[in-house]
């Protein structure tokens, strides 16, 4: 069952949790303490057994929705899920057409009442929904196909963005290219990038994901969606973007390497080019980041090296940093895949998965930061 898994990992690799015990610094003048966090707890969202979460979105701290995946290794029962915490508990929101999904890899908020989730639909086509806590239901797309695949959302308020890859629409090419589905007002179009590659998040205005062989940036400019200058960087790739705003914005990813050698990638924009970070010396692997807005990022991933213990790097005042939580007992491994930022109460939460040391999966969500730490029953 682990190979069946990884097999599906890179583009929704799921995450974990446990709490944070010790922090790694980076190199500084004068190093800061050992502890940054004022408190840390890993609770769940309650998934059914064999559950995982692939994508997390605080619109405050009392409207937080995940999204992710029941049932994994059964073919008939395997259903995306879509949760929500209301400031008190998680609550399973109901997914109200037949078709349904089979795995959610993304979720994004026009507004409060206006949420985007997206995946895999049970028919074979690439899965839109939208919804409130009421309920989600479907939303067809003309112009997307069987085999296309979905992997990243961003909304604002009368427009959705939704990204991934797809076979060219150009007959004569079999090239997978990267697909931009955009909604205004009802009205759907879908775009290819004009090389080969794959798109796997989006947010304000720009989509990252890979070649193949090397990362690619698109960046929307007017009606069109056009490849950016990144550093060249062999084997690199890039998994999701946070943007603050036009000068602003952090991308993570790896490089690979070759099987079992793959190396952290950070890019970061400053308005007018992407230039590479500086991290400190691991092998890990990062999926998900988000910030508060000013200045500071948090990375979400996981370390083969110590595969138990939860894995992020913290960006603030210029430095990257290692934080690192506690291994519990009986957990073989875990993954932070998706991460964000509750405005307002110093706190990040990340969601994914652990494995057990029988193979078995459960989702965990994991919050920590300064302010008034959460309810002691989620």
């Amino acid at each position: 069952m682990t190979r069946r898994f990884q097999r599906r990992a890179l583009s929704l690799i799921l995450a974990t949790s446990v709490a944070w015990s010790q922090v790694t610094p980076a190199a500084h003048a004068e190093p800061r303490p050992a502890s940054v966090e004022a408190w840390e707890k890993s609770t769940s969202a309650r998934l059914v057994a064999d559950g995982s979460l692939s994508d997390v979105l605080a619109v405050s701290a009392t409207n937080v929705w995940a999204v992710g995946q029941q049932q994994i290794w059964d073919v008939w029962k395997n259903r995306g899920t879509i949760r929500h915490w209301d400031g008190t508990r998680w609550a399973e929101v109901a997914i109200r057409d037949a078709t349904g999904a089979v795995n959610l890899r993304g979720v994004a908020a026009a507004s409060a009442s206006e949420v985007w989730a997206i995946g895999d639909g049970v028919d074979g086509l690439p899965y839109l929904a939208q919804g409130d806590t009421g309920g989600f239901s479907r939303v067809r797309v003309d112009g997307l196909w069987g085999g296309d695949w979905l992997g990243g959302v961003d909304a604002r308020t009368g427009r959705v963005v939704a990204v991934g890859s797809g076979k060219s629409r150009d007959q004569r090419s079999t090239e997978m290219v990267g697909l931009i589905v955009t909604g205004e007002d009802g009205r759907w179009t879908v775009r290819e990038t004009e090389s080969a590659g794959a798109l796997y998040a989006v947010d304000g205005g720009f989509a990252v994901g890979d070649t193949g062989t090397r990362p690619l940036i698109v960046h929307e400019s007017g009606d069109t969606w056009k490849a950016v200058p990144v550093p060249d960087i062999p084997g690199g790739y890039l998994r999701d973007v946070q943007a603050d705003s036009s000068k602003r914005a952090v991308a993570v990813g790896g490089v690979y390497h070759g099987p079992g050698d793959v190396e952290p990638l950070v890019l970061s924009w400053n308005g007018k080019r992407w230039k590479r970070e500086t991290l400190p010396a691991t092998g890990s692997r990062l999926y998900g980041v988000t910030g508060d807005g000013k200045g500071r990022y948090w990375a979400a991933g996981h370390d083969p090296a110590q595969p138990a213990e939860p894995f992020m790097l913290r960006y603030e005042k210029g430095d990257w940093e290692i934080i690192r939580g506690g291994a519990a007992r009986g957990r073989d491994s875990v993954r932070l895949q998706a991460v964000t930022y509750l405005t307002g109460k110093g706190a990040v939460w990340a969601v994914g998965h652990a494995v057990d040391t029988g193979d078995r999966y459960t989702d965990v969500v994991e919050s920590f930061g300064t302010g008034s730490p959460p309810p002691k029953d989620s």
